[in-house]
């Protein structure tokens, strides 16, 4: 392919990143009107029972010492039980949903287009660099998510995966954008395509097992709010409409599924993560004559399959549940993160490969 030739390609890639961030936006904005949407449902059905219980104070009030009024337990989950049944039944039948996966699967199209044709402008695979990197990397975090959607219902997290994945393009074409270069020696290697495709991918599995943790801390804090006190004391009607803010959550799996769907997709990223090690060694001994030199990017990648491991091991043997492995799913997740965005692009070593 002539020079003119790969320059109108890569011209017509950038156009097409940058159009599907429009739509990767709209479909953002698709998602949280429908989080917004049942909130406000969740909220009308709060606020009816508390009015119920304004205008009879003896079946679920009583004063304190400092004239406010308190929420005794019997009431409080008689409400959270309601939320909970009365507001999950629209969650499926959403236009909103279905508006904003419509126009995930469009961006995600653009999207791949955009890549493809930065590969042919290459000639070669489309990740040799942080710009490509991260054109691929968010590509595979946004199949992955639209994968496990044709097996779970996971579209709450819609709000969550796009906005990622916007931040990330944006970044990545405002501050990584570098034009079409020709490959260093040492990445002429088919490993170039297994390696960097892998890490890749279970990238794409931590993103979406990192989101799933976050929400399932924020649905733990909210079945263990002091609307469900143990022992039985009564809250302020301050906390309650605090421990109410997000009410989506209400229609949205228990923490207890969240936890197991983020540590089964976390396993499958550990697995191609584990072959990532093994790979990276491998072409790291065709390339430079060893398997492992403590480079800076080497380091940190073993460090996240440590994190993970230890995740997957606290969790699996050690009866580890709840916000515990939770945290260590974010923490993995945020190595991850900090592998890509702060390692290529401060530490020297054998994998600056930024182009920066």
């Amino acid at each position: 392919m002539n020079l003119t030739d790969s320059a109108l390609l890569n011209t017509y890639s950038l156009y097409a990143l940058y159009s599907a961030m429009a739509v990767y936006a709209l479909a953002f904005i698709a998602f949280a009107i429908d989080l917004a949407r049942r909130s406000s449902a969740v909220d009308a059905i709060q606020a009816a029972d508390l009015i119920e219980m304004d205008t009879a104070p003896s079946a679920g009030f009583e004063a304190s010492a400092a004239s406010t009024l308190t929420l005794k337990r019997p009431v409080l989950s008689r409400i959270s039980a309601r939320i909970d049944n009365d507001a999950a039944l629209p969650y499926g039948r959403s236009s909103s949903l279905r508006v904003g996966v419509a126009l995930t699967v469009l961006a995600w199209a653009v999207h791949l287009a955009a890549t493809i044709m930065r590969g042919f402008a290459a000639d070669r695979v489309p990740w040799a660099n942080m710009y490509e990197f991260a054109m691929t990397g968010t590509l595979l975090i946004m199949t992955v998510f639209l994968i496990v959607l044709v097996r779970s219902d996971l579209r709450f997290l819609g709000t969550f995966v796009t906005g990622l994945v916007l931040v990330l393009l944006g970044v990545a074409a405002l501050k990584f954008y570098v034009e079409v270069a020709p490959l260093p020696p040492a990445l002429q290697s088919a490993w170039l395509v297994i390696h960097v495709f892998v890490a890749s991918l279970a990238t794409g599995m931590f993103a979406l097992g990192f989101a799933l943790s976050t929400v399932q801390l924020l649905q733990s804090r909210r079945e263990n709010s002091e609307l469900d006190d143990p022992a039985g004391a009564s809250a302020p009607r301050s906390a309650v409409a605090s421990a109410l803010r997000l009410r989506f959550l209400a229609t949205l799996p228990s923490s207890a599924t969240l936890e197991n769907l983020a540590y089964r997709i976390s396993i499958i990223g550990f697995i191609l993560w584990t072959f990532t090690l093994m790979a990276g060694s491998i072409w790291a001994e065709q390339a430079w004559g060893r398997y492992w030199g403590w480079d800076t990017k080497e380091v940190w990648t073993f460090i996240i399959w440590v994190i993970y491991a230890g995740y997957i091991h606290a969790r699996a043997t050690r009866g580890w549940r709840g916000s515990r492995s939770a945290w260590l799913a974010i923490i993995g997740f945020s190595a991850v993160m900090f592998n890509f965005g702060v390692v290529n692009v401060f530490f020297k070593g054998l994998h600056a490969y930024s182009g920066l």
